[in-house]
């Protein structure tokens, strides 16, 4: 078929003015009807379970506000909440649709990806992203379409609700941390009488000659004066009758006892059956056997 001398609205390689305009209409109604929301992207120290093909050291230390327009206005998606034999499940879904030029200059990245994390403050809650669209239907505009390949002015974030599982969650922002601050497994450590120093809740306390060199560190949730500390956010393992020192109070007690199961349970779920099946699995099986899973040989 011949070309349109005139009329040609599909250009090959080239912006027009018309679909610059459309996608700045299209962030203007996102600005006039979205909501304010936080993205956490993933970070981790590369280390990847392959047999659970998964990152078990996920960490989420920044959080960059951006509007995003929320797709599902009358509800939640998903499965919603049911019960099951692993007890109470909460399995919402929700769609969030966010344009590519905004997200590209607020974020940094050219694109959100798959694992990181929106903080919506409306709901109070996080949610992990499943799944980035970049073909939604309800927001195609072909006739004046970005040209090959870029075919939408919005992303589409397929969204799940965010089971939290111990990963470090640090950003800097006051409403994101506290959500979480009650929610991580924590460590008690009992001192001995005869140390100096109050330990300040949210400090890092650590064992060593120097933060930098230290053994075992960790974020402090809770102090009990002179008696006991708890904390969060392990890193190393505490020894007992060692010095436990804070990097801003410059408090210094010995450590007399460490303990992480004094309190199994937290804010998102109840994780104390991993004791008890780990109780009675010892006494089921007897590891004084040769295989204990076998026949005696």
């Amino acid at each position: 078929m011949a070309q349109n001398l005139y009329f040609n609205p599909y250009p090959v390689n080239q912006i027009t003015s018309e679909q610059l305009l459309i996608e700045d209409l299209v962030i203007e109604a996102l600005k006039i009807y979205s909501m304010d929301v936080y993205y956490m992207p993933r970070t981790s120290e590369d280390q990847v379970d392959y047999l659970y093909g998964e990152d078990p050291v996920k960490q989420y230390t920044s959080a960059t506000q951006i509007e995003m327009y929320l797709e599902d206005f009358t509800g939640m998606e998903g499965e919603g909440d049911f019960i099951s034999k692993f007890g109470l499940e909460i399995k919402d879904e929700v769609t969030l649709l966010v344009s590519r030029q905004r997200f590209s200059f607020s974020v940094g990245q050219h694109r959100p990806f798959e694992g990181d994390l929106i903080y919506i403050p409306l709901f109070q809650n996080f949610f992990e992203i499943t799944f980035v669209e970049h073909e939604n239907n309800q927001a195609m505009f072909y006739t004046l379409g970005r040209g090959r390949g870029g075919n939408v002015y919005v992303y589409a974030l397929k969204m799940k609700q965010w089971v939290f599982s111990n990963e470090t969650v640090n950003t800097g922002n006051a409403e994101i941390d506290g959500q979480i601050f009650d929610s991580y497994a924590r460590t008690q450590l009992t001192l001995t009488a005869g140390g100096s120093g109050a330990f300040a809740v949210n400090e890092i306390v650590y064992q060593g000659a120097s933060l930098a060199t230290a053994t075992a560190k960790a974020t402090v949730h809770n102090y009990v004066t002179g008696s006991k500390v708890n904390v969060i956010r392990v890193i190393g393992s505490f020894v007992n009758n060692t010095a436990l020192k804070g990097n801003t109070s410059g408090a210094n007690w010995i450590v007399n006892t460490t303990s992480d199961t004094f309190n199994m349970n937290n804010a998102f779920e109840d994780v104390i059956d991993n004791y008890r099946i780990e109780t009675e699995g010892a006494a089921i099986l007897d590891f004084t056997e040769h295989n204990p899973f076998g026949e005696p040989s």
